[in-house]
């Protein structure tokens, strides 16, 4: 049945693409692809054992063709696709594997003997020298030349024009731009709109290790009369980096010609990918009891040995400080739709969890080794998943539509199975029990990826939601939908259950809908559909709505559970399933955002936060490293959150301890945090010191530094983290008081 039900869909994907020409909007199609493959022209999976496939092989595997794993065995996807951009390293691209091809271009080059690989030693030689050069910035001249770079170049743009079948399947002319510097990851993927608009060579890491400048290339580019796109890839191991808020990768201030730059050429950011997912972490989004999703731990922390910095590596939080920057500074460079990749260096993807082979040759392409707790680059390779998916909604299979699609953000991303997502907003909701329903979303109100319209006399923007299962995975649980919003340089998140399987009802003080139960027989690595819904709709309107504060919507998608992929190799092996991963996942889709931005005359209107700038107006003046010694270090100081209106005690060590207690002198509970220190972790012990006048500390691994001012007889803090906005006021003693007793723990 199953293999039946994946020939229907393959079928009626066909038919669709071909009835979508000169579609309108409302007609618009959910096409299924790949924005992230590596084949054995990326040197890094040569290296790894990638030595014979080319981006010819990924196309046929994408269509649905079987090809050979590296290591010998068939390999086949589970449901074909309908299109792909192979982006293999745009750094010495195609030359090691070129090299070691007799009759190639490449292979007559003297340089070539230097790549020629004839046993262990060479690999580890050849890798260790490519990766050196393009560190040391001292590339080899030769194999960056245009006659080198340009035509392995060329001979990619010809396999994607050979590959692209308009109507029926697209492949697009790509690549990976691969900076990494200091080991923290700041890849991009770039997508071309028509391959017949392309460079002479790509823009690669060897030009510059700066996105900015790669930005600058591609506003280049677009003068020349090429269209292209970037997407960010990987956020969740960029330790911090990709989203800055205060300074880029060259120190220069984000400001708002660097937020137009990234706005205007990275449309699109990667939420999920083999090496773990980037939507949010669990530090960061206490309250959301689905943040735990395949979070990626390296053992040592990350491959650099650093404890990897999660403010800043996860999309969630860079959505919520854009829009923060917008209500601040007037400008948001966080504007970003969403897209799954892979990263497999296998040429072929997985992307199920009863089809899973690694994505990095022989160091996880072995079930035996793979299923051992082998450690990779400093990865147990247990803790890698299948692939994320990219849906597009188009109105047709050709890379003109689906890139302008992508321009606008009309994009959706799944952990992997063909989850269907709609995702409507504006003044009235769309009756989604109406066959036309769709046509109305797009007439009355703008689909993901846009920006909502002045609501007019409407007290709350509303949404249309629609989800479909993929006919080969598991039912549907329900339908979320992530709101978050700022207010005075703060932001907030909340997550709302809209749709749900079952007569199951939300409860009466959270809102929150129970978990939907499990099938799964753990032992037997099975489960059974007999939960859960094929399709949810509905329609929902924010019920704590402010018109003058910013706001970004998305929705959110959830299968029922399923057996994860370990689970399923250990059944096959006979042996207990790890116990360092879920024994079940709960697969999922992601639409991408719909942004709500105040009218100006309603941010007038609004109630101001204290600045630093008015504070300063008023006379008020900064304490030095003296005066900020005196006011806390030994002592206890009651401070007040002047957006949220919550009071709390810090304790102030004399052995650089902060620790911190709410009104009543307790510890507060894990649901209170975010209202008490805005996202800290109170009630645990987290070191500060006191420098030039700030005392500087940290939250969630990123330093940030408060810097105190005097008005009278009134003290006022302000966080370099909460963009120019002083928030917090040391306020008299409580009139409730009990023992102050925080527990001492590590952050």
């Amino acid at each position: 049945m199953r293999r039946a039900n994946r020939v229907i869909l393959l079928l009626s994907s066909t038919i669709l693409a071909v009835a979508a020409t000169g579609a309108s909007a409302q007609e618009r199609q959910a096409y299924f692809g790949e924005t992230h493959v590596h084949t054995g022209w990326s040197f890094d999976a040569y290296i790894f054992g990638n030595t014979k496939t080319t981006p010819a092989d990924a196309y046929r595997y994408a269509k649905g063709e079987t090809i050979k794993h590296p290591l010998g065995y068939d390999i086949k996807i589970d449901t074909p696709l309908d299109w792909m951009g192979v982006t293999d390293h745009s750094e010495y691209v195609g030359t090691v594997a070129l090299a070691n091809t007799p009759g190639s271009a490449i292979s007559k080059l003297p340089i070539a003997q230097k790549l020629i690989v004839k046993d262990p030693a060479d690999i580890t030689r050849i890798y260790l020298w490519l990766g050196g050069t393009i560190v040391d910035k001292d590339p080899i001249k030769e194999l960056i030349s245009p006659e080198v770079a340009g035509s392995v170049w060329k001979q990619n743009i010809d396999m994607a024009d050979q590959a692209n079948e308009p109507g029926k399947f697209t492949a697009f002319c790509s690549y990976e731009w691969t900076s990494t510097p200091n080991n923290r990851n700041m890849h991009r993927n770039v997508f071309f709109r028509d391959c017949a608009k392309v460079p002479e060579v790509p823009y690669s890491s060897i030009d510059s290790s700066d996105p900015s400048d790669l930005w600058n290339w591609m506003d280049g580019q677009r003068k020349a009369g090429n269209e292209l796109l970037a997407i960010s890839h990987n956020a969740n191991l960029s330790d911090g980096h990709m989203f800055p808020t205060d300074v880029d990768e060259k120190g220069r201030p984000i400001d708002a010609a660097w937020a137009a730059s990234r706005d205007r050429n990275e449309r699109l950011s990667e939420i999920k990918q083999i090496k773990g997912a980037s939507e949010t972490h669990p530090t960061l989004s206490p309250n959301d009891e689905f943040a735990n999703f395949e979070i990626l731990t390296y053992l040592l922390g990350d491959p650099a040995g650093r404890f990897p910095t999660v403010s800043g590596s996860y999309i969630r939080q860079a959505l919520k400080d854009g829009i923060s920057m917008m209500e601040a500074r007037g400008y948001n460079p966080y504007k970003t739709g969403f897209v799954g990749g892979s990263d497999s260096h296998n040429t072929g993807v997985p992307y199920r969890q009863d089809n899973f082979y690694g994505g990095h040759v022989r160091n996880d392409g072995e079930i035996k080794q793979r299923m051992s707790g082998y450690v990779f680059a400093g990865l147990d390779v247990r803790l890698e998943n299948p692939a994320g998916l990219t849906g597009i909604w188009a109105e047709e299979n050709t890379r003109a539509s689906l890139f302008d699609a992508m321009q606008r953000k009309e994009t959706f991303a799944t952990s992997g199975p063909h989850i269907k997502v709609r995702f409507f907003g504006g003044a009235n909701p769309a009756d989604v029990a109406k066959p036309d329903w769709v046509k109305t979303a797009y007439a009355g109100g703008v689909p993901m990826g846009g920006d909502l319209p002045p609501l007019g006399e409407a007290k709350a923007p509303s949404f249309a939601v629609w989800a479909v299962k993929d006919p080969t995975s598991g039912n549907l649980d329900r339908i979320q939908i992530v709101k978050g919003w700022s207010k005075h340089g703060q932001s907030f998140e909340k997550v709302y259950d809209v749709a749900w399987a079952g007569n199951r009802t939300p409860d009466e003080f959270t809102g929150i809908v129970a978990p939907i139960g499990s099938t799964v027989n753990i032992s037997e690595a099975s489960y059974t559909n007999t939960i859960g819904s094929v399709e949810l709709k509905g329609s929902w309107t924010d019920p704590e709505f402010d018109p003058s504060l910013d706001a970004f919507y998305y929705l959110r998608t959830l299968e029922i559970p399923t057996p994860r992929w370990t689970t399923i190799q250990a059944k096959e092996l006979g042996i207990a399933p790890p116990d360092n991963v879920a024994a079940t996942v709960q697969e999922r889709a992601w639409s991408s955002p719909i942004w709500y931005t105040p009218t100006q005359e309603l941010r007038a209107a609004a109630t101001k936060g204290t600045t630093v700038a008015d504070l300063k107006q008023q006379g008020a003046t900064a304490l030095d490293t003296k005066a900020l010694t005196d006011l806390v270090v030994g002592k206890s100081s009651w401070v007040r959150n002047n957006v949220t209106g919550e009071v709390f005690n810090i304790a102030w060590t004399t052995f650089g301890q902060r620790l911190v207690g709410n009104v009543n002198g307790s510890i507060p509970k894990p649901s209170e945090i975010g209202d008490v220190l805005h996202g800290g972790l109170t009630g645990q012990g987290t070191a500060y010191a006191i420098k030039d006048g700030a005392i500087v500390t940290t939250l969630n691994n990123a330093p940030y530094e408060a810097t105190v001012y005097k008005l009278g007889d009134k003290y006022f803090a302000a966080r370099s983290n909460e963009f120019g906005f002083a928030n917090y006021e040391v306020v008299p003693t409580p009139h409730r008081l009990e023992p102050l007793t925080p527990q001492k723990a590590p952050f």
